[in-house]
């Protein structure tokens, strides 16, 4: 075996963000993703984001790596009949339409697992395949909304914000992973496949337990606390003379050897300050203080000091400092990729380093239906008249030159 996931076949249906990240951690690890596109439109990401050139996007060239790309009528009776027979052939579908659109094309997990009993169906949605607002439109600022997490997020006393990324469709694409990871230990096992049924709404909560958690004990709304953290104090970022950093003071030990190094040790026996509940109670004050301390000095002399005394630290880092960081570079974070259309770009390479089954970049992202006559041919065995008729019927695209 030199990939973790080699010889798992995926039927990926899905588009946008969230359905397309978790394949592509799955592709990364060695699974054989089929990507089943729009016909005659595509993944609606391949317009969004920075154009390049050849008509791809930034967007959609780094989100869609390891996987090869067909387009077929789903809406004709010889395109479903093509679903089925690639159903047959795979372990795994990942959709995230919208909840019924696939029952309505007779295309659902029942019809799926009546074609093979150990198929894996993974459907990602805003809400979930259940309850009242499971046939809800949701794209990631409605679940973010929705779940609570604007509420929560921004500077204090302001209007809340979405968060930075699409936090909402990128963990319900973790989720998705994870829990076709489960299904798959138990198919392992038993041969047998189910639904793996993800909702959005609930990954937004599992981000959000500790905040529901402290709610349900006292009542309090959380609000938002800008780059501060409720549980802990001094947790957030400061100014200095010449630029700002974020600073975890994450423990009583650390707190102790904290203070000295700013040069104020008398904090520590400041009854307000002397453990983490009355720092966090009396945060207005504290913070205050450390501010007008961290003014005296610039970022690095505090870089020096702090990290001197192994104090957690570090630099409010924009997206170009990122790309270029040291940390980055030492450990291959980024890859180069050649590109047909676009050339040489970099790409954010898998998370998880497996010592010895690391995850690859084995295939750029496709262009719209680039390997539909090769599926057809390899793993349906057709030949080249069967695939001639089904282009003649629109059921598959016409070939692009």
């Amino acid at each position: 075996m030199k990939l973790p996931l080699e010889g798992v076949k995926i039927l990926d249906l899905t588009h946008a963000l969230a359905g397309p990240f978790c394949s592509t951690m799955l592709a990364d690890y060695g699974a054989e993703v089929i990507k089943l596109e729009a016909f005659g439109e595509g993944d609606i990401a391949r317009g969004w984001g920075t154009q390049l050139p050849g008509g791809e996007t930034a967007y959609f060239a780094s989100l869609h790596r390891n996987k090869m790309g067909i387009e077929i009528n789903l809406k004709h009776a010889r395109g479903k009949a093509i679903f089925f027979d690639l159903i047959e052939r795979c372990d795994i579908v990942i959709e995230n339409f919208r909840v019924g659109t696939l029952k309505k094309l007779g295309l659902d997990y029942e019809k799926a697992k009546a074609r093979n009993p150990g198929i894996i169906y993974c459907s990602i949605s805003g809400f979930g395949q259940t309850g009242p607002y499971r046939e809800r439109a949701a794209l990631d600022l409605i679940l973010q909304a929705e779940s609570g997490m604007i509420s929560v997020t921004g500077e204090p006393g302001g209007r809340g914000v979405r968060c930075g990324v699409s936090i909402a469709d990128l963990t319900a694409g973790l989720n998705a992973a994870f829990g076709i990871m489960a299904a798959l230990r138990v198919k392992e096992k038993t041969g047998r496949g189910q639904q793996v049924d993800v909702s959005m709404m609930e990954g937004q909560m599992a981000l959000l337990n500790t905040l529901i958690g402290n709610y349900l004990a006292d009542g309090k709304l959380p609000a938002q606390m800008g780059t501060a953290y409720t549980a802990l104090t001094p947790y957030q970022t400061f100014h200095t003379k010449t630029k700002d950093f974020a600073l975890a003071v994450g423990s009583e030990k650390l707190w102790k050897t904290f203070c000295p190094a700013i040069g104020h040790p008398e904090l520590m026996d400041d009854p307000r300050y002397s453990v983490n509940p009355q720092r966090t109670k009396n945060r207005t004050a504290l913070i205050e203080t450390l501010q007008a301390i961290f003014m005296e000095r610039t970022f690095e002399e505090w870089e020096a000091v702090l990290l001197g005394s192994g104090i957690p630290f570090g630099a409010l880092n924009n997206i170009a400092q990122l790309v270029e960081h040291p940390q980055v570079k030492a450990r291959g974070s980024m890859v180069d990729i050649d590109h047909p259309k676009i050339g040489k770009t970099r790409v954010v390479g898998p998370v998880a380093k497996l010592s010895e089954t690391p995850a690859t970049i084995r295939r750029l992202s496709p262009s719209l239906g680039e390997h539909t006559a090769e599926v057809l041919r390899d793993l349906l065995g057709m030949d080249a008249a069967a695939i001639a008729a089904l282009r003649a019927d629109g059921v598959i695209a016409t070939e692009k030159k």
